[in-house]
C-alpha cells in the first residue's frame, strides 16, 4: 500500500508542477486564461503577480512531496514530508471548494490525488 501511496503522491506532485507552470510561467496565455476563467489579458496582467506567487506555492508543495518520496527508504522523515506535502495540497483543495462551490472541478483536480495518497500511506502505516 505504501508504493501505491507514493505513486499517487508523485502524480499529485506532477499536477502541482503543472499548476506552477500555468500560474507562474503561462498566466497571460489565452489557454491559461480560459482554464482559470480570467476574462481578458488586462485582467491577467492585473493578477499576474498574485498568480506568480501562488504558482510557486504549488511548486514548493510538489518539491516537498518529491523530497519525501526520495527519503522514504532512509527514514521516517520521508513519510512525514510526503504527508506534509500531500496534506497541504488536500487542505488547499478543501479551502478552494469551501470558499467557492463553483470551483469544485479545480478542487477535485487539486485534491483527489493527494487525498488518495494520504489514505494509502496512512493505511500502510497501520
Amino acid at each position: 500500500m505504501l508504493i501505491i501511496g507514493l505513486a499517487l503522491a508523485a502524480l499529485a506532485a506532477a499536477v502541482h508542477v503543472y499548476i506552477f507552470v500555468l500560474e507562474s510561467v503561462r498566466w497571460t496565455a489565452p489557454t491559461t486564461r480560459r482554464i482559470f476563467g480570467v476574462r481578458s489579458e488586462a485582467d491577467a496582467e492585473t493578477t499576474r503577480q498574485l498568480a506568480f506567487n501562488q504558482g510557486f506555492y504549488n511548486l514548493f508543495l510538489a518539491v516537498t512531496t518529491v523530497i519525501g518520496i526520495i527519503l522514504v527508504g532512509s527514514d521516517a522523515v520521508g513519510i512525514a514530508l510526503v504527508l506534509a506535502g500531500t496534506g497541504m495540497m488536500l487542505a488547499a483543495a478543501l479551502v478552494l471548494i469551501l470558499s467557492d462551490r463553483s470551483k469544485s472541478r479545480a478542487a477535485a483536480v487539486q485534491g483527489v490525488l493527494p487525498l488518495l495518497a494520504v489514505i494509502a500511506i496512512a493505511l500502510s502505516l497501520r
